[in-house]
Formats: C-alpha cells, structure tokens, sequence
C-alpha cells in the first residue's frame, strides 16, 4: 500500500502548510491572547477555497473530498488549532448537513457562501443536559398550521462558529413529537434538525465563553423562545435528525482527528526548533538521551495518528464502513495530542509555560480534542460496539 499523497494533494499540504507559517503563525498570538475572532485570518481561508475543499463545485465548492479537507485542518492545526477548529466546524457541522440532508433549494440558498467562507454555519447540538446523551434533546419544536411554521424553545451550549459577525445560520435538533418505542419500554421523542437563521427574533446568543483554550474560536451558548421560521426550513426528514447528526459526528470524527494528528505533529515541529537551540550544561539539550527518546516517541505517536485518519478518510472517500476507523483515529490522535503537548511542555521547561510559546497555546487547546465531537469514553464504546459487544 502506497501511502504517498498523490500530486494534487500533496499540492494542497505544501500551500495551506506555507499559509499556516506565513500567514497564520505570525498573527494568532495576539488574536488569542485578546480572545479575538481572526476575520483577516478566515476571510483569507475563504479566498483560498478551504472552505469548500469536500464540496461539489455547483455549489461553490473545489470538488474535494474529506482526504483533502483532513489534509488542510491538519496543517494548520501544526500551527494552531483556532483556526483549525473555525474551519473544521465551519465545514463538517456547518456545511455538511446541508449537503448531506438538504433539499436543492437549501443547498442553492446556504453552500455557496458557506463553500466560499463568506458565511459560517454552525451545528446546535450539545445542551446543558444533552452531550453524550444527545438522544436526551429537551429543545422543542412544534408545526403551527396556521402559519406553517416551526416554533422553537430550548437552549443549546458549547456552540463553535455560532456567534461571528459573519455567521448565517445555525442547524439545531428539536423534539418535534413521539412514537412508542420499539422495545415497547414506552415512547421515545422524534429529534428533527432545522434551520435558523442568524437575527431570527427570539433566537438570542449569548457571550463568547471564558474557555481554556480555542480562545481564537468562536464558542457560545444559544437559547430560543418562540423562534419562528418556514416549515420549509426542516432539513430531511421530521424525526430522523438524531439519525442525520450521527452520520455527521461520524464523518466529523475524522476531521477532529486529522485537526489532533497536527497539534501533535506542531508539538514535535517546536520541540525540535527547541531542543536543538537550547543549551544546558553546555551544549544543546537535544543532545541528551532523555530528550531524545522524548522527541522519537512524539513523532511516533504523530506519524501513526496520521496513518489512522487516512485510513478512515480512505474508507469513507470510497464508500466503505467508516465507522469504527473513524472512532478509533479519534480517540488515538486526540489522546496523543495531549500526551505529545504535555511532553513539549517540558521539553520547553519554564518556557512552556508562557504564553509567547506555542507550546503553551498547543498544551491549553489539546484537552478539548479528548472531548469534543464525541468523548475518549464515547468512543471506546462505539468501537466495541462495532467489534459486536
């Protein structure tokens, strides 16, 4: 198996690897430092077509596929993970239900800003009583046929892209009704997704989060009271958004794991830098044994987190099962993420703990990855799942 990239992808690396160095490295410090959105930074991704690497181009799109978007979040992440995440968001929990589940009309409506980065969308999911529970949804949405519209009441939290000044809509899942339930244990709720659009009256959206890290990202808390818009703004079928959003974190899965594989990889890029300018007792500290095998086994855990998403991002670019590999290079690469920061942490010694490393900023963004589009936990019982426990 030949595991090189082929001509145009390896192409897309070496451009988004020459951004990230030129374009992003220079600037994110301070946008994160000041918890400030990097619009330059974003506007300038949206010029390049990241933002519609997997999309077909009727729709705006470069008619990529997850290979090539995994390959660009990977880059960058090597760099930081703000923009990483804005872009990862942006496209599998913003874009892609729409082109997933979307009628013709919404997919002309929404992706071709959304493919240009001119707009973010961004995925309602996750509630103060609802995250690896998804299934447990409490937000509300009932059909009022008078006016033939949907009206929404809930909250949701932790929401990436939800709140820029450049943000469109908002996809949020909704209790629209319920059935009994096959095991006759009662009945289960119906969970729709719908469309919201940014500034629709009632649909409020609070501060940004004090958060550890991501502190270039856009995270916010939404709440809805008596949100109103067209029935048509259903996107696939009533009751079978729970279904939809799981094929989505499936294929977000992957991303996350590409987006971890470079925070581990920058780990070693600037440990590296580091260890060969650092002197201690004379001489570079990377002439020391102990850094060395610290060094080896960083870019151990890299190169084979890299193996992982690719494997998985092979499957799902050729219609096969993706489900288990997606799952396992997730939680590999995000766990690894963290160990290779806390390592380049102390490699960098008291300054891997100042901010003006980045080290630093890469230490505070890795935790979020064990979490985030799915927990370590979660994941290990999908994987099981799959092995047919």
């Amino acid at each position: 198996m030949d595991h090189r990239l082929p001509s145009e992808l390896e192409e897309l690396r070496t451009t988004v690897e020459a951004f990230a160095h030129d374009v992003v490295a220079p600037k994110i410090g301070e946008y994160y430092e000041n918890h400030q959105f990097p619009y330059e930074i974003v506007r300038e991704m949206g010029r390049m077509g990241l933002f519609g690497l997997p999309f077909p181009e009727e729709y705006g799109g470069m008619g990529g596929d997850y290979l090539a978007l995994g390959i660009a979040l990977e880059e960058l992440a090597r760099v930081d993970s703000s923009v990483a995440i804005t872009l990862e968001a942006g496209v599998s929990l913003g874009a892609m239900p729409l082109y997933h589940f979307g009628t013709e009309e919404q997919k002309q409506t929404w992706l071709p800003k959304l493919c240009t980065g001119e707009m973010l969308g961004a995925f309602g999911l996750t509630e103060p009583e609802a995250g690896s529970d998804a299934g447990g949804t409490k937000t509300t949405a009932r059909l009022d046929a008078a006016t033939d519209e949907w009206v929404i009441n809930g909250s949701k939290c932790f929401i990436t892209n939800s709140g820029t000044d450049i943000t469109g809509l908002v996809t949020v899942t909704a209790v629209t009704g319920h059935k009994a339930a096959s095991d006759s244990s009662g009945v289960r709720p119906l969970i729709s997704a719908i469309i919201v659009p940014s500034g629709t009256p009632g649909f409020t959206v609070a501060a940004p989060y004090s958060k550890v890290g991501w502190n270039a990202s856009d995270t916010r808390e939404l709440s809805f009271t008596d949100v109103r818009v067209p029935a048509a703004n259903l996107l696939g079928e009533e009751g079978r958004g729970y279904a939809q959003f799981l094929r989505i974190l499936d294929e977000g899965r992957i991303a996350i794991a590409a987006l971890a594989t470079g925070l581990a990889q920058g780990c070693v890029d600037e440990s590296l830098r580091y260890a060969k300018e650092r002197k201690s007792f004379g001489k570079p500290i990377g002439e020391n044994q102990a850094i060395q095998f610290k060094l080896a086994d960083m870019e151990m855990r890299a190169h084979t987190s890299r193996l992982a998403w690719r494997d998985a991002a092979s499957r799902l670019v050729h219609g096969e099962r993706f489900k288990k590999e997606a799952a396992l290079a997730k939680l590999y690469s995000s766990e690894i993420a963290v160990t290779n920061a806390r390592e380049a942490t102390q490699i960098h010694g008291g300054y891997g703990f100042m901010n003006e490393y980045p080290v630093a900023r890469m230490w505070r963004d890795s935790k979020i990855l064990e979490i985030g589009e799915g927990t370590s936990e979660v994941q290990r019982m999908l994987i099981a799942r799959e092995m047919g426990l």
